[in-house]
């Protein structure tokens, strides 16, 4: 597996760029009885791209230090993939809010990039010693928004 950063050519935030993309081969034990990727293996493809992308932004490999824990998943079926084609797990930052803050992703069949599942996810900031939800580190906010090259600020809907 590779993770490339990924940026649109003209420094803008479109909404087709991904700040990161990771190939994934999947595997065997990942299909259920008709050979798709069960739609559950689809929540462990999310975490190899957040690990992707934290070893990005961090520069790290030591996924042990992240301040966050998963709070939430929507994760949205496509169309079916196979065990025999090669994915890319797109994901980037969507918003930072004052605990919390979201990913975005997609997986798509490489060669094609037929869309399989659209998701996104919410980290809530963690306190691993008190066991409490902390604010969103400033050091944080400002390196996810300096990764992704744009403000990461909370659009609230009503």
């Amino acid at each position: 597996m590779t993770a490339d950063r990924v940026s649109p050519s003209d420094g803008s935030a479109t909404a087709r760029a991904f700040t990161v993309v990771e190939q994934l081969n999947p595997r065997f034990r990942d299909t259920d009885a008709m050979g798709h990727i069960n739609n559950a293996v689809y929540i462990t493809y999310l975490e190899v791209a957040r690990q992707a992308y934290w070893r990005s932004l961090d520069g790290s490999a030591k996924y042990r230090n992240v301040p966050f824990i998963l709070a939430r998943v929507e994760c949205d079926f496509r169309s079916e993939a196979m065990q025999h084609e090669v994915l890319e797990l797109h994901i980037r930052c969507a918003w930072v809010g004052t605990k919390s803050f979201a990913f975005e992703y997609e997986v798509r069949e490489q060669t094609t990039q037929r869309l399989a599942v659209a998701a996104r996810t919410v980290q809530v900031c963690y306190d691993y010693a008190t066991k409490q939800s902390m604010a969103v580190p400033p050091a944080l906010r400002a390196a996810l928004e300096r990764f992704e090259g744009r403000p990461l600020v909370r659009e609230v809907t009503g």
